[in-house]
């Protein structure tokens, strides 16, 4: 029983690929980063080199895995209870992880690396998974209508992801590469009334059967009049439209608002987990 560690992404995939494909659901952060590493490169989320690893169990089989892509948490799919335990004591040891500036893990995983961890921490985030048991449109329904965003907005994405991110206490900046990725295949839309954009929301491209979306932003102006509401439902039905048949998305637990419109549109709760930080 072994982590193994590198910063060769073709070696990661190749190796744990396969265990994190199997669980779309749960694995669906890891996922979706590693497409995008595949498809931009290593500077897709800054300048520090990304870094991954992967358990081997005691039969030899690979069962699970992480990646960190700096300035960003490393993040770790489902693994057993014996491996987190294994990770929490190479945190004295591996090289790799001494510059980790935090990770997310399901809530229990979290808790073990903060025990282990050798330093002061802090929960900086608690999120929870939803699947998409059944779409349900928003009702009442909010003014206005959704459309795709085009290159002509860029703009206004950069602004308001930008906004978003810092609401959100996200690391790094907006990348205008990944938002001219997610305009290609038609993964950003935005809500519009009486012809101006209100709200906006993304959709990730579809990995094995699980698409996610993410974020969703309306600007402090326009809340309260539903728009959140109905442009998630309008990507919802975006995702479902471009082949996936899991439509997952998270929430900070600390935003009862948008926790409550995702259950009225019929998410329903997967799992908890926690990003722990150096306090």
């Amino acid at each position: 029983m072994t982590w193994t560690f590198t910063t060769d992404l073709a070696a990661y995939v190749s190796a744990a690929g396969p265990a994190v494909a199997a669980r779309p659901v749960s694995n669906t952060l890891m996922l979706t980063v590693t497409d995008s590493l595949l498809r931009r490169g290593s500077g897709a989320y800054g300048d520090d080199t990304p870094f991954y690893g992967w358990w081997t169990g005691p039969d030899g089989t690979v069962a699970g895995g992480l990646l960190c892509t700096p300035p960003y948490p490393v993040v770790l799919a489902a693994l057993p209870a014996e491996a987190v335990r294994a990770l929490g004591a190479a945190l004295a040891t591996e090289p790799l992880l001494a510059a980790a500036h935090g990770f997310n893990a399901l809530r229990p995983d979290a808790q073990t690396l903060a025990e282990a961890w050798g330093r002061p921490t802090r929960v900086a985030e608690e999120l929870r998974l939803y699947r998409l048991a059944g779409l349900v449109a928003p009702d009442p329904a909010p003014a206005g209508r959704a459309r795709p965003a085009t290159e002509a907005d860029l703009p206004l994405l950069l602004e308001w992801i930008t906004a978003f991110n810092a609401e959100a206490g996200v690391p790094g900046k907006a990348s205008e590469t990944f938002l001219r990725d997610r305009i290609s295949y038609g993964g950003f839309l935005l809500w519009e009334h009486a012809g101006a954009p209100v709200s906006l929301a993304a959709f990730s491209r579809t990995i094995g059967s699980a698409s996610r979306v993410g974020p969703v932003y309306t600007p402090p102006e326009h809340r309260g009049r539903g728009y959140a509401a109905g442009i998630t439902h309008a990507a919802s039905e975006a995702a479902y439209a471009a082949g996936a048949t899991e439509v997952l998305l998270f929430t900070d637990l600390a935003n009862p608002t948008s926790n409550r419109i995702y259950l009225r549109l019929g998410y329903a709760p997967v799992e908890d987990r926690a990003e722990i930080v150096p306090a």
